[in-house]
């Protein structure tokens, strides 16, 4: 009893900032809440969630969105493996290799993107320069809508890989390096130790790595917002960027809240799936590395 006393302050915090605006969100997409009705919520018995139903520019938004989590977090798990295997070597000056690794990450999400931004400008960008001086042709990089989505997965991996490196350098200080000896007696080589030792005991951290990186590429908004605007055409949109159109621009706040509720409940139960898949690959690997 006195510990839960103790968790007081944090329930309640949860749900002044959680909960609170969550339930204002929901009720809110039930109402009308426009410069059609004056800014004052109306009763419009459903017609927000039958227009986000059909709505054929949030589905085309939700499939980008979806294909740029699954790039970039795929991207970076990988990577972010391959840097925490590095980093958790016996390195010289391994402290600042370490510090110096966590720079992009530090680095606030729009000017980073203000950055990439330049990078890929059309025609003054180092990259277009070079292109246009090795091959003579422009790149357009934030012009075309094949290639500007490819610049914000990009820019995407690039600051958030040492988040996931982070969180996979903190999970492997925590296996023994008894396993690794006792398996090089037994004639096992490199590859051997990270597909039966590592990857086995490191799968809760991937999969906690997974799960945080998941929820924030599916609400990217700033990175997108700051390079291309959503553009060329719509092609970059994502449905955070679409329900602060709604919001914002055309002052649909009934609409934009029956967005924001309708992704937050595909996040979780996409969450959920990859929570499932994860515990049973987890299960099944613990079983084969107990034989």
């Amino acid at each position: 009893m006195p510990l839960l006393i103790l968790l007081i302050p944090s329930l309640i915090l949860l749900l002044a900032v959680f909960a609170l605006p969550l339930f204002r969100y929901v009720w809110l997409s039930f109402h009308a809440d426009s410069v059609m009705t004056g800014l004052v919520a109306l009763p419009n018995q459903g017609a927000n969630w039958q227009r986000f139903i059909q709505d054929a520019r949030y589905w085309q938004d939700l499939l980008q969105t979806l294909r740029f989590s699954f790039v970039s977090v795929t991207a970076e798990v990988v990577l972010g493996l391959i840097i925490a295997l590095i980093l958790n070597q016996p390195l010289r000056k391994r402290a600042l290799i370490r510090s110096s690794s966590l720079i992009p990450w530090a680095l606030p999400t729009t000017v980073m993107a203000l950055g990439w931004r330049w990078i890929f400008n059309t025609p003054y960008g180092p990259i277009d320069r070079l292109m246009q001086s090795g091959l003579g042709r422009s790149l357009n990089a934030l012009g075309e809508p094949s290639i500007a989505w490819i610049t914000t997965v990009y820019a995407d991996i690039w600051k958030t890989t040492p988040f996931v490196a982070l969180i996979l350098l903190a999970g492997l200080q925590t296996i023994p390096s008894d396993l690794y000896e006792a398996a090089k007696l037994e004639g096992a080589g490199p590859w051997i130790c990270l597909r039966r030792i590592t990857i086995p005991l490191l799968l809760p951290y991937l999969g906690l790595a997974l799960m945080f990186r998941l929820a924030q590429a599916f609400g990217v908004f700033d990175l997108v917002q700051v390079m291309t605007g959503g553009g060329p055409a719509s092609s970059t949109e994502s449905i955070a960027l679409y329900a602060y159109w709604n919001a914002l621009r055309f002052l649909d706040f009934g609409y934009s809240a029956t967005i924001m509720i309708g992704s937050f409940v595909i996040l979780s139960s996409l969450i959920v799936i990859a929570w499932l898949v994860i515990t049973a690959v987890r299960s099944r690997s613990a079983g084969a590395f107990a034989k």
